[in-house]
This record gives structure tokens, sequence and C-alpha cells, in this order.
């Protein structure tokens, strides 16, 4: 039986220009925005709990094994 993929995605921060609501080197999930991707941002659930805009050059687009997908997915 073929397991199936999240449908989240995931990012590193690499950048956060001290923004309190972001840490570098932390993995978080990303809110699909076409409009926001279209002008180079990322709409992303950050430390507050609540989804923001940010520039998408903060962030590295993640592909991870599904194990690590779907513990992310669960974890909140």
């Amino acid at each position: 039986m073929r397991r199936k993929r999240t449908d989240y995605e995931f990012v590193l921060c690499i950048k956060n220009d001290d923004c309190d609501d972001l840490e570098k080197r932390k993995v978080y999930r990303v809110v699909p925005d076409k409009k926001a991707d279209k002008d180079g941002y990322l709409r992303v659930i950050d430390e507050s709990g609540e989804d923001y805009l940010y520039p998408a050059s903060y962030f590295i687009r993640l592909q991870l094994p599904l194990e690590a997908e779907q513990a992310l997915a669960a974890a909140g």
C-alpha cells in the first residue's frame, strides 16, 4: 500500500532581519497563497501561531521524506 504525501509544504528559515516571529534554522509550514508567491512572498505560520507574509528570500523550500513530512504536519 502506497502512503500519501501530506498537502503541506515546509520551509527552512535562513534569514529573519530581526523579525521576532521567525527563528533562523527553524522549519515552518507554508500556507498556499498564489498571489503572494507571484509577488515574491510566502505565507508562513510563524512563532505567533498565525500566518503572515514574509519575503521568500527568508526561506529555503524543503523536500522532506514522507515520514518527516507527516510528523511535522501532525505536530501542528
